[in-house]
Protein backbone atom coordinates (compact mmCIF):
# COMPACT_ATOMS: atom_id res chain seq x y z
CA UNK A 1 0.00 0.00 0.00
CA UNK A 2 1.33 3.50 -1.11
CA UNK A 3 2.05 6.37 1.70
CA UNK A 4 -1.00 8.72 -0.34
CA UNK A 5 -3.20 5.54 0.00
CA UNK A 6 -2.60 4.59 3.43
CA UNK A 7 -2.93 8.38 4.56
CA UNK A 8 -6.18 8.71 2.01
CA UNK A 9 -7.86 5.46 4.35
CA UNK A 10 -6.33 6.86 7.71
CA UNK A 11 -8.11 10.65 6.72
CA UNK A 12 -11.31 8.63 6.32
CA UNK A 13 -11.63 6.50 8.78
CA UNK A 14 -10.36 9.50 11.52
CA UNK A 15 -13.11 11.99 9.73
CA UNK A 16 -15.35 13.38 12.84
CA UNK A 17 -13.73 11.65 15.51
CA UNK A 18 -13.61 13.02 18.73
CA UNK A 19 -10.66 11.00 19.87
CA UNK A 20 -6.73 12.15 19.70
CA UNK A 21 -4.59 10.99 16.61
CA UNK A 22 -1.13 11.68 17.00
CA UNK A 23 0.79 10.48 13.54
CA UNK A 24 4.26 8.81 14.52
CA UNK A 25 3.25 8.85 18.28
CA UNK A 26 6.55 7.49 20.34
CA UNK A 27 5.88 4.21 22.18
CA UNK A 28 8.81 3.37 24.06
CA UNK A 29 8.01 5.78 26.84
CA UNK A 30 4.30 4.51 27.23
CA UNK A 31 5.89 0.88 28.32
CA UNK A 32 6.94 -0.58 31.49
CA UNK A 33 10.28 -2.02 29.54
CA UNK A 34 10.60 2.10 28.31
CA UNK A 35 11.77 0.72 25.01
CA UNK A 36 10.14 0.23 20.88
CA UNK A 37 9.27 2.44 18.21
CA UNK A 38 6.71 4.71 17.25
CA UNK A 39 3.20 4.29 16.38
CA UNK A 40 2.35 4.94 12.71
CA UNK A 41 -0.86 6.36 13.98
CA UNK A 42 -1.93 6.35 17.28
CA UNK A 43 -6.01 6.69 18.03
CA UNK A 44 -6.99 7.58 21.53
CA UNK A 45 -10.92 7.31 21.32
CA UNK A 46 -13.32 9.23 23.42
CA UNK A 47 -15.55 6.66 24.20
CA UNK A 48 -16.74 3.56 23.18
CA UNK A 49 -19.29 4.90 20.30
CA UNK A 50 -16.50 6.88 18.82
CA UNK A 51 -14.28 3.90 18.68
CA UNK A 52 -17.07 1.79 17.36
CA UNK A 53 -17.84 4.99 14.78
CA UNK A 54 -13.97 4.39 13.55
CA UNK A 55 -14.01 0.90 13.35
CA UNK A 56 -16.73 0.98 10.95
CA UNK A 57 -15.40 3.33 8.26
CA UNK A 58 -11.61 1.55 9.19
CA UNK A 59 -10.48 -0.21 5.70
CA UNK A 60 -9.80 -3.91 6.38
CA UNK A 61 -6.46 -3.45 4.83
CA UNK A 62 -5.21 -1.27 7.65
CA UNK A 63 -3.36 -3.43 10.52
CA UNK A 64 -4.70 -2.36 13.71
CA UNK A 65 -2.84 -3.18 16.96
CA UNK A 66 -5.11 -2.75 20.67
CA UNK A 67 -2.71 -1.35 23.83
CA UNK A 68 -3.38 -1.28 26.82
CA UNK A 69 -0.89 -0.19 29.88
CA UNK A 70 1.73 -2.13 28.30
CA UNK A 71 2.76 -3.72 31.43
CA UNK A 72 3.06 -6.63 29.51
CA UNK A 73 4.46 -6.10 26.22
CA UNK A 74 7.96 -5.42 24.10
CA UNK A 75 7.34 -3.15 21.76
CA UNK A 76 10.30 -3.92 18.40
CA UNK A 77 12.27 -1.27 17.58
CA UNK A 78 11.09 -0.50 14.64
CA UNK A 79 7.44 0.61 16.04
CA UNK A 80 4.20 -0.70 14.59
CA UNK A 81 2.87 -0.06 11.16
CA UNK A 82 -1.08 0.97 11.03
CA UNK A 83 -3.58 2.21 13.48
CA UNK A 84 -2.78 1.60 17.08
CA UNK A 85 -5.46 1.68 19.60
CA UNK A 86 -4.94 2.99 23.45
CA UNK A 87 -7.90 3.51 25.83
CA UNK A 88 -7.41 6.60 28.43
CA UNK A 89 -9.85 8.36 29.82
CA UNK A 90 -13.25 7.74 28.32
CA UNK A 91 -12.48 4.24 29.49
CA UNK A 92 -11.69 4.63 33.31
CA UNK A 93 -15.38 4.31 34.72
CA UNK A 94 -15.64 2.42 37.98
CA UNK A 95 -19.73 1.76 38.94
CA UNK A 96 -20.46 0.51 42.11
CA UNK A 97 -23.26 -2.10 42.33
CA UNK A 98 -24.40 -4.59 45.10
CA UNK A 99 -22.41 -7.87 44.41
CA UNK A 100 -19.76 -6.19 41.75
CA UNK A 101 -18.20 -3.74 39.78
CA UNK A 102 -18.87 -2.47 36.32
CA UNK A 103 -15.25 -0.86 35.05
CA UNK A 104 -13.61 0.41 31.95
CA UNK A 105 -11.33 -1.20 30.22
CA UNK A 106 -8.57 1.47 30.65
CA UNK A 107 -9.02 1.22 34.84
CA UNK A 108 -5.90 -0.44 36.18
CA UNK A 109 -6.48 -3.44 37.76
CA UNK A 110 -4.67 -2.16 40.77
CA UNK A 111 -7.09 0.49 40.69
CA UNK A 112 -10.32 -2.02 40.78
CA UNK A 113 -8.76 -3.74 43.67
CA UNK A 114 -8.84 -0.60 45.41
CA UNK A 115 -12.72 0.40 44.44
CA UNK A 116 -13.72 -3.00 45.51
CA UNK A 117 -12.09 -2.70 49.22
CA UNK A 118 -13.69 0.93 49.40
CA UNK A 119 -16.98 -1.00 48.28
CA UNK A 120 -16.62 -3.11 50.73
CA UNK A 121 -16.32 -6.24 48.40
CA UNK A 122 -14.44 -9.30 48.58
CA UNK A 123 -12.80 -11.95 45.64
CA UNK A 124 -10.98 -9.03 43.66
CA UNK A 125 -8.00 -8.46 45.72
CA UNK A 126 -5.72 -10.45 43.69
CA UNK A 127 -6.09 -7.08 40.93
CA UNK A 128 -3.80 -5.61 43.09
CA UNK A 129 -1.18 -7.90 42.79
CA UNK A 130 -1.19 -7.72 38.53
CA UNK A 131 0.00 -4.84 36.60
CA UNK A 132 -1.53 -3.64 33.50
CA UNK A 133 -5.39 -2.64 32.82
CA UNK A 134 -8.59 -4.71 33.19
CA UNK A 135 -8.93 -4.72 28.94
CA UNK A 136 -5.97 -6.79 28.57
CA UNK A 137 -6.73 -8.35 31.96
CA UNK A 138 -9.68 -9.76 30.72
CA UNK A 139 -8.23 -10.78 26.92
CA UNK A 140 -5.27 -13.10 28.81
CA UNK A 141 -7.14 -14.28 32.00
CA UNK A 142 -4.70 -12.25 33.90
CA UNK A 143 -4.41 -14.42 37.21
CA UNK A 144 -2.17 -14.48 40.43
CA UNK A 145 -2.05 -15.25 44.19
CA UNK A 146 -5.09 -17.94 43.60
CA UNK A 147 -7.70 -16.25 41.42
CA UNK A 148 -8.23 -14.87 37.79
CA UNK A 149 -10.30 -12.96 35.80
CA UNK A 150 -12.63 -16.63 34.59
CA UNK A 151 -13.85 -16.70 38.26
CA UNK A 152 -14.90 -13.04 38.80
CA UNK A 153 -15.85 -11.67 34.97
CA UNK A 154 -19.86 -11.75 34.79
CA UNK A 155 -19.84 -10.51 31.13
CA UNK A 156 -17.17 -7.89 28.79
CA UNK A 157 -18.41 -5.61 26.68
CA UNK A 158 -16.49 -5.36 22.86
CA UNK A 159 -16.29 -3.48 20.01
CA UNK A 160 -15.36 -5.89 16.87
CA UNK A 161 -13.28 -5.16 14.37
CA UNK A 162 -16.19 -4.28 11.89
CA UNK A 163 -17.62 -1.23 14.74
CA UNK A 164 -20.33 -3.85 16.62
CA UNK A 165 -20.64 -2.88 19.84
CA UNK A 166 -21.35 -6.28 21.38
CA UNK A 167 -21.53 -7.65 25.30
CA UNK A 168 -20.54 -10.96 25.67
CA UNK A 169 -21.14 -13.63 28.72
CA UNK A 170 -17.83 -14.60 30.30
CA UNK A 171 -19.04 -18.37 29.23
CA UNK A 172 -18.81 -17.08 25.96
CA UNK A 173 -14.81 -16.76 26.51
CA UNK A 174 -13.89 -19.67 26.61
CA UNK A 175 -11.24 -18.67 29.02
CA UNK A 176 -7.96 -21.14 29.35
CA UNK A 177 -4.48 -20.56 31.48
CA UNK A 178 -3.65 -16.97 30.53
CA UNK A 179 -5.79 -16.70 27.49
CA UNK A 180 -9.16 -16.22 26.41
CA UNK A 181 -11.42 -16.68 23.07
CA UNK A 182 -11.93 -12.87 22.46
CA UNK A 183 -13.07 -12.29 18.70
CA UNK A 184 -10.14 -11.04 16.54
CA UNK A 185 -9.26 -7.37 16.43
CA UNK A 186 -11.94 -6.84 19.07
CA UNK A 187 -11.59 -4.23 21.51
CA UNK A 188 -12.64 -4.92 25.55
CA UNK A 189 -14.21 -1.51 26.62
CA UNK A 190 -15.83 -2.45 29.84
CA UNK A 191 -16.52 -5.60 31.74
CA UNK A 192 -18.82 -6.47 35.09
CA UNK A 193 -16.71 -7.96 37.75
CA UNK A 194 -18.19 -10.14 40.63
CA UNK A 195 -17.84 -9.64 44.12
CA UNK A 196 -18.82 -10.76 47.70
CA UNK A 197 -19.98 -8.10 50.09
CA UNK A 198 -17.40 -8.04 52.70
CA UNK A 199 -15.50 -5.73 55.69
CA UNK A 200 -14.12 -3.11 54.02
CA UNK A 201 -11.09 -3.50 56.45
CA UNK A 202 -10.80 -6.91 55.97
CA UNK A 203 -10.54 -6.58 52.19
CA UNK A 204 -7.93 -3.72 52.29
CA UNK A 205 -5.94 -5.83 54.75
CA UNK A 206 -5.73 -8.98 52.38
CA UNK A 207 -4.70 -6.33 49.38
CA UNK A 208 -1.78 -4.98 51.69
CA UNK A 209 -0.61 -8.42 52.10
CA UNK A 210 -1.11 -9.38 48.45
CA UNK A 211 1.18 -5.91 47.77
CA UNK A 212 3.51 -7.39 50.20
CA UNK A 213 4.07 -10.48 48.91
CA UNK A 214 4.61 -8.78 45.82
CA UNK A 215 7.33 -6.34 46.44
CA UNK A 216 9.19 -9.34 48.27
CA UNK A 217 9.13 -11.27 45.68
CA UNK A 218 8.98 -9.28 42.27
CA UNK A 219 11.32 -6.41 41.05
CA UNK A 220 8.63 -4.30 40.81
CA UNK A 221 10.63 -0.98 40.77
CA UNK A 222 12.89 -2.10 37.56
CA UNK A 223 12.05 -0.98 34.25
CA UNK A 224 10.35 -4.74 33.63
CA UNK A 225 7.05 -6.34 32.19
CA UNK A 226 4.70 -9.14 34.00
CA UNK A 227 5.76 -12.58 34.09
CA UNK A 228 7.95 -13.44 30.90
CA UNK A 229 6.67 -17.18 30.13
CA UNK A 230 3.93 -19.21 30.86
CA UNK A 231 4.49 -22.25 33.63
CA UNK A 232 4.32 -25.19 31.22
CA UNK A 233 1.48 -27.32 31.71
CA UNK A 234 1.56 -29.54 34.61
CA UNK A 235 1.83 -32.61 32.40
CA UNK A 236 4.99 -31.32 30.76
CA UNK A 237 7.21 -30.60 33.74
CA UNK A 238 5.43 -30.02 37.39
CA UNK A 239 8.24 -26.99 37.68
CA UNK A 240 7.12 -23.34 37.40
CA UNK A 241 9.06 -21.37 34.42
CA UNK A 242 11.21 -19.33 37.56
CA UNK A 243 12.28 -22.75 38.60
CA UNK A 244 13.17 -24.15 35.34
CA UNK A 245 15.18 -20.91 34.35
CA UNK A 246 17.07 -20.75 37.53
CA UNK A 247 17.87 -24.67 37.39
CA UNK A 248 19.37 -23.99 33.62
CA UNK A 249 21.84 -21.51 35.09
CA UNK A 250 19.84 -17.51 33.98
CA UNK A 251 19.28 -16.17 37.06
CA UNK A 252 21.13 -12.73 36.15
CA UNK A 253 21.79 -13.30 32.85
CA UNK A 254 22.75 -10.18 30.91
CA UNK A 255 22.34 -9.56 27.51
CA UNK A 256 23.23 -5.98 26.17
CA UNK A 257 21.16 -3.59 28.89
CA UNK A 258 18.97 -6.72 29.34
CA UNK A 259 19.24 -8.88 32.45
CA UNK A 260 17.38 -11.89 33.94
CA UNK A 261 16.07 -10.25 37.29
CA UNK A 262 18.64 -11.72 40.33
CA UNK A 263 15.15 -11.25 42.08
CA UNK A 264 12.21 -13.39 40.17
CA UNK A 265 14.00 -14.82 36.98
CA UNK A 266 10.48 -15.07 35.37
CA UNK A 267 11.58 -11.55 34.85
CA UNK A 268 12.96 -9.50 31.98
CA UNK A 269 14.68 -6.38 33.30
CA UNK A 270 15.45 -3.03 31.29
CA UNK A 271 18.89 -1.61 32.87
CA UNK A 272 18.88 1.12 31.29
CA UNK A 273 20.55 1.19 28.40
CA UNK A 274 18.46 -2.35 26.84
CA UNK A 275 16.55 -1.97 23.50
CA UNK A 276 13.70 -3.84 22.83
CA UNK A 277 16.08 -6.25 20.59
CA UNK A 278 18.16 -6.92 23.70
CA UNK A 279 15.19 -8.01 25.46
CA UNK A 280 13.91 -10.48 22.88
CA UNK A 281 17.33 -11.82 22.23
CA UNK A 282 17.33 -12.30 25.75
CA UNK A 283 14.45 -14.08 26.29
CA UNK A 284 15.03 -16.59 23.27
CA UNK A 285 18.35 -17.17 25.32
CA UNK A 286 16.54 -18.41 28.36
CA UNK A 287 14.16 -20.38 26.11
CA UNK A 288 17.07 -21.86 24.63
CA UNK A 289 18.98 -22.44 28.05
CA UNK A 290 16.41 -24.55 29.55
CA UNK A 291 15.41 -26.42 26.87
CA UNK A 292 19.01 -27.88 26.36
CA UNK A 293 18.79 -28.12 30.65
CA UNK A 294 15.46 -29.51 31.11
CA UNK A 295 14.05 -30.65 27.66
CA UNK A 296 11.13 -28.28 28.24
CA UNK A 297 9.80 -25.31 25.74
CA UNK A 298 9.11 -22.22 27.54
CA UNK A 299 6.60 -20.53 25.99
CA UNK A 300 6.18 -16.40 25.79
CA UNK A 301 3.85 -14.94 28.05
CA UNK A 302 5.08 -11.34 27.36
CA UNK A 303 3.51 -10.05 23.96
CA UNK A 304 6.03 -9.10 21.66
CA UNK A 305 4.61 -7.37 18.76
CA UNK A 306 5.90 -4.66 15.79
CA UNK A 307 8.58 -4.80 13.56
CA UNK A 308 12.38 -5.17 13.92
CA UNK A 309 14.47 -1.57 13.65
CA UNK A 310 16.93 0.30 15.48
CA UNK A 311 15.87 1.86 18.48
CA UNK A 312 15.17 5.81 18.62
Amino acid sequence: MSAVTMTDLVQQAFDGARGRVTPQAPLGPRTWFRVGGAAEWLFQPADTQDLAAVMQKLSPELPVTALGACSNVIIRDGGLDGIVVRLARGFADVVVEDDGLVVGAACLDATVAEHAAQAGLAGLEFLAGIPGSIGGAVRMNAGAYGSDIATVLDWAEIVTRDGSIVTLEAGALNFGYRRSGLPEGAFVTRARLRGTPANPADVSARIADVRAAREQSQPVRARTGGSTFRNPDPDVSPRKAWELIDAAGCRGLTLGGAQVSEKHCNFLINTGSASAADLEALGEEVRKRVAQNAGVTLHWEIKRIGKAGTPA
